[in-house]
């Protein structure tokens, strides 16, 4: 079969000669890939398919570009190229050190381009790279970071994970966030939750794996009441943790809402998803529906039918796994159970908490605010401790400080009311978005927001006093300060907002 004579010209040759090593590149790497299974290299198939097609089409189109340009070129001066190409004698002893010498200079050149790129790559793999090139933008996410349980997890283990579409998704996002800082055009804070985070099944389940949840979960809750000795309060639960398989059967407890055999979807009418009216669960074994709706807002037909569904997974209740803003009362909790500030400081809770509350234009502002609020508050109430017990307050202010570094940013606006933390129900609506008694199925059926449903009170009270449970049925939830039977009545979070002791 005879090709056009304009086919015969130095771009299309180039092409060509393109075209063909892309095209048994690709086959060798598929055939590699194959046999490699799942050990194969990360984001292999980024190469496979995305960069090796490129090459291969950009050689296919430079063919037809040189064959043009030929057309053209024979059209105006009557005349046709005459590839002539060179010709090797490796006889001659200068043709041989040129060839020498290229061809080992090409495979330095390769070898270096490839490890620059491969460091490149690394580079922007990295933890530094993530929360450090973007100072301003990130620095909240990336201190709450080096603070949190994923500390040692790379950030790009959860934002990116494995494979070379979200690796590609996750560039292409960048390129906007790029601009974003450069141009100083990204919002105040940053807002949550992240609209294209990737599915928690492909990243947060390849390590915390469903199917091997089982029974219930030992915790000692630790607080300290605003009074003048920043009385100890502790509340041991076991929460029912659950968990099932396929095999197992229907599972239960808190992690039934991510059983295999549920499907659980939902309606949220606010960015946040704090607000969530309607709820659907679907049995996949027999594909019965039930659907809960709020009996407070209720959502008309057309609401419905117009909402984003989201299908429920592990960030809907663990939304902040790596990025936890403390609220002030939290944080002074950790730090007297810790031991970090004394607790015989009369009121460190209390003002404590509204030190580390209280508006700053600025981190330096706050420092020195803490610093001076501190040492007014013992020198107005207590001044004889300033004499005994200068450095305990001196530390106590120190530690303050680190508080407020580690959790409040106000450059960015960034602080704990600012990212509700979905797990449990003290600060944050939290499991009360749905179990709050108010959504009811067609049928009757309510959300209970009975506490045994999660959890069971071992052991609650001051530890001079503690009360135990006698039975499996556990202790009725008492209240640290008495507020008769409004509990039952109210969410936590309507009294708990975190800025108050």
């Amino acid at each position: 079969m005879r090709l056009p004579p304009s086919v015969h010209n130095r771009v299309s040759y180039l092409g060509a000669a393109l075209a063909a090593l892309e095209v048994l590149l690709f086959v060798f790497l598929l055939v590699l890939d194959a046999v490699s299974g799942a050990e194969r290299a990360p984001y292999a198939g980024l190469v496979i398919y995305v960069v090796i097609p490129a090459l291969l089409l950009l050689g296919l189109v430079l063919i037809p570009i040189g064959m043009f340009f030929e057309w053209r070129r024979v059209r105006h001066t009557g005349r046709r190229s005459v590839v002539r190409f060179p010709i090797v004698d490796l006889n001659q002893a200068a043709q041989r050190n040129a060839l020498l010498i290229f061809s080992g200079g090409s495979i330095l050149l390769l070898f270096c381009s490839a490890f620059g790129s491969f460091q490149a790559y690394e580079a922007t793999e990295s933890v530094a790279f993530c929360g450090t090139l973007c100072h301003s933008a990130m620095s909240p996410e990336f201190t709450t970071y080096q603070h949190s349980p994923h500390a040692r997890v790379r950030c790009v283990d959860c934002h990116v994970g494995p494979g070379a579409d979200w690796y590609l998704k996750a560039k292409l996002t960048g390129l906007h966030q790029l601009y974003a800082v450069a141009f100083d055009k990204y919002p105040r804070p940053i807002p949550a939750p992240i609209a294209s985070l990737r599915p928690a099944q492909d990243t947060c389940e390849q390590c915390h794996w469903p199917k091997q949840f089982f029974s219930s979960k030992g915790r000692r809750l630790t607080y300290f009441l605003p009074d003048e000795s920043n009385s100890r309060w502790e509340v041991n639960l076991l929460v029912k943790i659950g968990g099932g398989s396929r095999i197992g059967g229907q599972g239960e407890g808190i992690h039934w809402h991510m059983n295999l055999s549920n499907r659980v979807e939902y309606i949220a009418t606010d960015e946040r998803r704090q607000e969530i009216p309607w709820v659907r669960i679907t049995d996949s074994k027999t594909g019965h529906q039930t659907v809960y709706t709020s009996t407070e807002k209720p959502l008309a037909d057309t609401e419905v039918a117009a909402a984003t569904l989201h299908r429920m997974d592990c960030m809907d209740c663990h939304n902040r796994p790596a990025h936890h803003y403390r609220s002030p009362a939290q944080a002074l909790n950790l730090a007297l159970a810790g031991g970090t500030i004394d607790s015989t400081l009369p009121f460190i809770k209390k003002t404590g908490v509204e030190l580390l509350a209280a508006t700053y234009d600025s981190t330096e502002a706050a420092m020195t605010g803490i610093e001076q609020g501190l040492a007014k508050f013992y020198r107005e109430k207590y001044p004889e401790l300033l004499a005994t017990r200068r450095e305990l307050i001196s530390g106590a202010a120190t530690e303050l400080q680190h508080l407020y570094r580690d959790n409040v940013f106000p450059q960015m606006k960034a602080r704990w009311d600012a990212y509700p933390d979905n797990v449990g129900h003290l600060i944050f609506s939290g499991c009360f978005r749905c179990h709050d008694g108010q959504h009811q199925s067609a049928d009757g059926k309510v959300l209970s927001k009975d506490c045994a449903t999660c959890h069971t009170i071992t052991a609650q009270g001051k530890p001079q006093a503690m009360a135990f449970a006698e039975d499996l049925k556990g202790l009725t939830f008492e209240h640290p300060e008495d507020i008769g039977g409004a509990w039952q009545e109210m969410k936590c979070a309507d009294c708990h907002t975190g800025q108050a002791p």
